[in-house]
């Protein structure tokens, strides 16, 4: 495989290049994996702050305010990593034990960009998409929000099968993201050009 340099990486973010976002997963994406799954995560939140830290990035990138100071991989990293932290911050207390695997840097507080007042209105967002969601949609996506297992979401919403209670989760949260996507409202949001 062709390795990248972190400029190239930058150039290749800023237009957008398909083959150069393949390359950030295929490189970088197993470290956050690794610390979301250490730290209390599943792969789908790996996944979610993986994808919210290339978005900030993009963000930074577009606002040129991005100014690398380490290298991108421990730059995503740190990112990813203060995400993880304030998921987990808003969950009950848990035993954190961070395995480092690369020194990160600490970011400040506004790298995430995002003004309390914006974060009140995409709570709001959500919260309308969430309720205009069917009651067994609600009803699944609570249940893994209040980190139940599989077999616990499909014994409580009497699925025969721990596969089935994945399948509706995922075609929960795919439905609320369409909704959420497709509100004007939102667009400010996700409008990354």
């Amino acid at each position: 495989m062709i390795h990248y340099s972190d400029e190239a990486i930058i150039e290749g973010l800023r237009l957008r290049s398909d083959y150069i976002i393949k390359y950030i997963y295929q490189e970088y994406f197993l470290i956050v994996k690794f610390l979301v799954n250490s730290n209390g995560g599943y792969d789908e939140d790996a996944e979610d702050i993986f994808q919210d830290g290339l978005i900030i990035i993009y963000k930074k990138l577009k606002d040129n305010e991005l100014i690398l100071s380490c290298s991108f991989k421990t730059f995503l990293y740190s990112i990813c990593r203060n995400l993880w932290l304030q998921k987990l911050s808003k969950k009950t207390a848990l035993n954190l034990n961070f395995s480092e695997i690369e020194q990160y840097m600490e970011l400040p507080v506004d790298i995430l960009g995002e003004t309390q007042n914006e974060e009140n209105e995409k709570y709001r967002l959500f919260q309308v998409h969430f309720l205009s969601l069917g009651e067994d949609c609600q009803k699944v996506l609570k249940l893994f929000m209040h980190d139940n297992s599989l077999k616990d979401v499909a014994q409580i919403m009497g699925y025969k099968t721990d596969k089935y209670a994945k399948l509706r989760k995922f075609l929960c949260k795919e439905d609320l993201k369409k909704r959420i996507l497709n509100d004007p409202k939102c667009q400010k949001f996700f409008n990354y050009d």
